[in-house]
């Protein structure tokens, strides 16, 4: 970043890459420009009906040796008499042509996954090779659960060659059996490279390092890929040192093997060791690009990822649903989303725009840049969906607050019959969360496993807590906590401190944050959110040992900041920021909003002024927090009818959207903030949270004595008057009244 944080990025990322990807409607759409070794020794990668019974008949096995053909004849004139062929001749011939033909047929059936026309032909043949066994074998290997019926068939073959016993040692492990596998193996008769490539295979996908070491290291012939297996399952299992050291003495290195060192270096957050083996490659396929990028979005490093993206497909090299996926969880991570827009637009001209993976990524980049109707247009022209897809949708809309449109779609997807999973109830909690629907997230909680068997994990209770604590019932999410059936981690604690601070209750406070910094000591969020407490209840001798504490344990905390995209530049601001080359005009925006937000009953809230000064002073911090310099500096520099977009890195304060509120109004412009946890889209006053999510307990309402229905031009007009509509009561200026997304006034 540079001194003054203006950055360009979008616009030297922007269209280059599309030109590349203008393909003719007749042009055909490769992936890849280059061969993708497979690391795994006689894997077949179709799945294949299961065969329940195969009914013996009376055959003849001929060894495939034997079945040579005989050279033709010669032309008939040339013949002799003694050279015509002979009726047994002839036979052979046709017996040769029924049996190569009838492999032939097996081969397609099983590779089109047709097991039970395979099955036909199989049993209609006098004469089989062992070829023919097989080829059947290798049908069922690969059926889940089908172990048995393989074994059947395997022991049924009348002489098995080291095909068929490699073929039924891949069974076991595809069926995750490593200890049958393990059996089978050490009692085969004959062992080839395959062999023993498939058993090692077999224990490194399994994280069983030390045996895949053992036979490694006694294996009579080691080629390629049983170098492969070895680096990547190191790499899988998280021993990055043993891989490192096994790739330095590896007598050849193919592409696989620097991938996985690439892939295993950026697991580890070692993003430029990474870049230095990717430059050093001699050979790259789409699968080493692909974990670069990848690699890049996953550090935080999105930027350098879409650049590399860039560069890939300069090079002529095609990119597939993972290429997509990631650059897509880049623009999201950027709020990227002219940069998003632009990857659509390639998608269009290729067949990718067909596959449900890229689909279900497209739909949620959408989603998390804050424009939830393109992302559900997406959805609706899907022409395949699957639960991630249904998923995706689900939690874009609870992140927006539509709680009801997220339980709405949620029955949907029940009635297409399609199955939740744990993260669809992450989903569903989270729309009760952010729509404040306490009761019936925890019935969805409640049933989750009674109705439909799925396991409670850490973050459906860290919903649940957020949910309760939110709601005040702070007791009831402290006795949930203690009643989990493992050990709490440490956002818990955090998001119960969090909720804490809203309802001003120290003991629980300081109860979280007690056993937040024992599971996390460094935990700048453990610190901050406890100062924040003691500072909202103006106990800042607190406030000053918490920050002493922070100092003495070289905690650091994680600097606020926002950024909002202008003509393809990110323009980032910091609270109190002092360096944008546009601070004097937008200091001068901001002194002009809060003259219209006070008219209209602004009242800043200074207890989000977390210093022990004077008022006046607090006020000028809250005025120039980042949010509120980005805002400013949108409504500049954004023309009217184009939403304003602001991005933070944290949670946006109690203030700053009380006074965005008040912005939307004055301005007349819709406003939409994604903090780390939501997007609050702001219009005429009203935030599509409802206030219930960061303000609850300060903008509480009383009960409603009269509800009046008032159109966006009255409610702007009452803003800025000051007064309700008719005039009947002041505007409150202590506490900003809670509007309804239906756009009814709730009266004290």
């Amino acid at each position: 970043m540079h001194h003054h944080r203006l950055r360009t990025k979008r616009n030297r990322l922007s269209l280059a890459f599309l030109r590349i990807f203008s393909l003719s409607n007749r042009q055909k759409y490769y992936f890849s420009t280059f061969p993708i070794q497979d690391p795994h020794a006689n894997s077949n990668t179709q799945t294949f009906p299961s065969a329940s019974s195969l009914s013996p008949q009376q055959t003849r096995l001929v060894p495939a040796s034997n079945m040579t053909p005989p050279p033709p004849p010669s032309p008939p004139s040339l013949l002799t008499k003694s050279q015509v062929p002979s009726k047994s001749t002839s036979s052979e011939q046709r017996k040769f042509g029924d049996v190569i033909s009838s492999n032939k047929m097996i081969a397609n059936y099983i590779r089109s996954g047709d097991l039970d026309s395979a099955l036909r032909v199989f049993e209609s043949m006098t004469v089989r090779t062992t070829i023919t066994w097989n080829s059947l074998l290798a049908g069922y290997s690969k059926r889940p659960g089908k172990v048995k019926e393989a074994r059947q068939l395997f022991d049924r073959i009348p002489e098995p060659d080291t095909v068929s016993y490699n073929t039924m040692l891949s069974c076991y492990l595809h069926n995750f059996d490593i200890e049958a596998a393990r059996i089978f193996f050490d009692r085969m008769l004959v062992k080839d490279t395959a062999s023993w490539n498939t058993m090692i295979s077999g224990f490194s996908q399994n994280r069983m390092m030390s045996e895949a070491k053992e036979l490694f290291s006694v294996m009579p012939e080691k080629n390629i890929v049983s170098w492969n297996a070895m680096i990547s399952g190191y790499v899988e299992s998280g021993d990055l040192d043993s891989a490192v050291e096994l790739f330095r003495v590896a007598p050849v290195k193919s592409v696989i093997a620097w991938t996985a060192m690439i892939t295993g270096h950026m697991k580890f957050g070692k993003a430029e060791l990474a870049e230095k083996i990717f430059k050093e490659m001699p050979m790259k396929n789409l699968v080493t690009w692909n974990a670069m990028i990848a690699g890049y979005v996953e550090n935080c490093q999105a930027e350098d990822g879409l650049k590399l993206f860039r560069m890939m497909v300069e090079l002529g090299v095609r990119p597939n649903p993972s290429s997509l996926s990631s650059v897509l969880l880049g623009c999201s991570n950027l709020s990227a989303l002219k940069l998003g827009k632009q990857v659509h637009q390639l998608m269009c001209k290729c067949p990718l725009y067909l596959d449900t993976t890229v689909g279900t990524s497209l739909m949620s980049m959408y989603c998390k840049c804050g424009v939830l109707e393109d992302a559900w247009k997406l959805f609706l022209e899907m022409p395949r969906r699957d639960v991630v897809t249904w998923n995706a949708m689900i939690s874009g809309y609870a992140q927006h607050g539509a709680g009801e449109k997220a339980l709405n779609l949620f029955d949907e997807m029940r009635n297409n019959r399609l199955k939740p999973d744990w993260i669809t109830f992450v989903g569903v909690l989270s729309a009760c969360n952010h729509a404040g629907l306490v009761h019936v997230g925890v019935r969805y909680f409640d049933s989750m496993v009674k109705d439909y068997e799925v396991e409670a994990k850490p973050e459906h209770y860290t919903c649940m807590v957020d949910l309760l604590g939110r709601a005040g019932r702070l007791l009831e999410a402290v006795d949930l906590i203690n009643k989990m059936p493992f050990k709490p981690h440490s956002a818990i604690f955090g998001t119960l401190l969090g909720a804490c601070r809203i309802h001003k209750n120290l003991d629980v406070a300081e109860f979280a944050a007690n056993k937040l910094l024992n599971l996390d000591p460094v935990s700048a969020a453990g610190y901050v959110q406890l100062a924040n407490v003691y500072a909202a209840m103006n106990k800042w001798d607190h406030v000053a040992r918490v920050r002493q504490s922070m100092k003495d344990n070289e905690v650091v905390k994680t600097p606020g900041y926002s950024w909002i995209e202008v003509n393809s530049e990110v323009h980032e601001f910091r609270s109190s920021d002092r360096v944008h080359p546009e601070l004097a005009s937008i200091h001068e925006k901001l002194n002009e909003l809060e003259t219209k937000m006070k008219l209209a009953g602004y009242a800043p809230h200074l207890e989000f002024a977390l210093h022990d000064v004077g008022e006046e002073q607090k006020e000028q911090l809250l005025l120039w927090h980042s949010e509120k310099l980005a805002i400013a500096f949108g409504l500049m520099r954004i023309p009217l009818g184009t939403p304003i977009r602001v991005f933070k890195n944290l949670r946006i304060c109690g203030d700053c959207h009380c006074a965005t509120k008040y912005m939307s109004a004055v301005e007349g412009r819709e406003i939409i903030v994604r903090d780390t946890t939501r997007f609050h889209h702001f219009k005429d006053g009203i935030c599509s949270c409802g206030d219930y999510w960061e303000c609850y307990a300060m903008y509480s309402v009383t009960p409603v004595r009269k509800t009046t229905k008032l159109n966006s031009h009255e409610r702007s007009s009452m803003l800025l008057d000051g007064k309700y509509h008719q005039g009947q009561l002041e505007l409150n200026k202590k506490a900003f009244l809670s509007y309804g997304d239906n756009g009814r006034c709730l009266e004290q």
